[in-house]
């Protein structure tokens, strides 16, 4: 994309953002944001198309070092640029305003519609586990993601507490899962002979396996969002992604290897939910009860991670003069309360309308096209500004953002080919947003600066 001229001048500030995170929220954040529900579930799915554990373990490998890639990239960004806000703030500041708009409204409204969707299945489970919760599924999702927008409304140290809380919860109850499936269980017997794909086959198999290892790795960004709020970005960012991103890679594979002990590959393959198979086995009857607590433990601190990250988008925009003055305040506490305000209400709103799946299927396009814009951001910034201080390089520029971006590239067309119809229409919505956005900028423009 062209980046457009800056004629629009940058908004005055109204409060600050408090400077008050370390790696122990860094960390929080990306568990929060990363482990959830996919884990879970993927397994399945990959073993059915790839019945072979060499292969199996093989692409939550690949996955993983994509991952790492992809964040170590970033981190030279947000150690760079450290403003609150995603990759936003990365592309508006390489490619201009309106490919940072672009980005902008899509990640906001995704990462709303995600704490929609994650709350709806919350309020199912809920009524599963809490009989007089049966039947409200929405109140329940609904008063969730009020609870905690009251929680971050108290400001980012109290954000901050719950995410980190919430986040041990959940790695304790999937550390306790792994034991479970290897102290509790005997290994299975032997294994029904499988027979993996070859040729074209079998580089389908590993391309669609690796775009559903791809999603559930998604979250290693999460740190970026807060920036401005961490102590030391030039360090802390750095440390935060690599560890929590290392973190994940070995949580997915302690999980995979587990579920191989308990069921074995044949057993995994085509299981909608093998984590349920393997609590079944460990727990017996009482599997599903313990099942269903751990993914509520895990929804909740998605939610609060979601909720926490989509609020900065819209705030960092309006600094930018991209959306009205108001949304960039900022309470004494450090809480971007209009913006938290602004995203409940997009949540809430996805929830009573029942529309967040379609809004996740026709974002899904932006969700890889960020990624590679995010990327090219990095490249475009070496050669625009070679003397800015860079606290961190990324190892081994420009072959490791180089193989992150041309996957990005790899995983747009992928996506493409596998969705062409909501693709289509968000190429459709894309183009119907450049005019939206000269409105919008013509809007801000005729309203003084405050």
């Amino acid at each position: 994309m062209v980046a457009l001229p800056e004629t629009v001048p940058v908004a005055p500030r109204q409060g600050r953002l408090l400077r008050v995170l370390g790696v122990a929220f860094g960390l929080a954040i990306i568990i929060g944001n990363s482990i959830g529900v996919g884990i879970l579930r993927t397994p399945g799915d990959i073993a059915a198309r790839l019945p072979s554990e060499p292969l199996f373990l093989g692409v939550w490998i690949a996955g993983g070092i994509y991952a790492l890639l992809g964040a170590l990239s970033l981190a030279e960004l947000g150690a760079m640029i450290p403003r609150s806000g995603g990759q936003y703030v990365f592309v508006r500041r390489a490619l201009g305003a309106y490919p940072g708009f672009i980005v902008g409204w899509s990640d906001w409204v995704s990462t709303a519609g995600t704490t929609a969707a994650v709350s709806i299945v919350l309020g199912e489970y809920s009524g599963v586990l809490f009989p007089a919760l049966a039947g409200r599924e929405t109140a329940t999702a609904v008063a969730t993601v009020l609870a905690f927008a009251a929680i971050q409304w108290g400001g980012i140290r109290w954000g901050d507490g719950v995410q980190q809380l919430t986040s041990l919860a959940k790695t304790v109850g999937f550390a306790g899962l792994i034991l479970a499936c290897f102290l509790l269980v005997g290994t299975h017997g032997p294994s029904a002979p499988t027979h993996a794909p070859t040729g074209a086959a079998l580089f389908v198999a590993v391309t669609v396996s690796l775009q559903g290892v791809i999603y559930t790795y998604d979250g290693w960004n999460g740190i970026f969002y807060f920036s401005e709020e961490v102590r030391d970005p030039g360090r802390d960012i750095v440390r935060s992604t690599l560890i929590g991103v290392l973190m994940l890679i070995s949580i997915y594979l302690l999980v995979n290897l587990a579920f191989l002990h308990v069921l074995s590959i044949g057993g995994m393959a085509g299981d909608p939910f093998v984590a349920g198979a393997a609590a079944k086995a460990i727990f017996g009857a009482r599997g599903d009860t313990v099942i269903r607590s751990l993914m509520l433990v895990s929804m909740l601190s998605t939610i609060n991670a979601t909720q926490l990250m989509a609020s900065r988008v819209p705030l960092a925009m309006s600094r930018d003069r991209l959306l009205p003055a108001r949304v960039a305040s900022v309470s004494a506490a450090g809480a971007p309360r209009v913006a938290l305000l602004a995203t409940t209400a997009v949540a809430v709103l996805l929830l009573l309308t029942g529309t967040f799946n379609q809004v996740l299927a026709l974002l899904a396009f932006y969700f890889v096209l960020n990624y590679l814009l995010s990327f090219t951001s990095i490249f475009v910034l070496r050669v625009r500004e070679p003397d800015a201080e860079r606290p961190y390089r990324v190892w081994g520029y420009p072959w490791t953002t180089g193989i992150a971006l041309l996957g990005s590239i790899g995983f747009l067309v992928a996506s493409v080919a596998g969705d062409t119809r909501n693709s289509l229409r968000s190429l459709a919505i894309l183009a119907l947003s450049f005019p939206v956005f000269l409105l919008v900028q013509r809007g801000i423009r005729a309203t003084p600066a405050r």
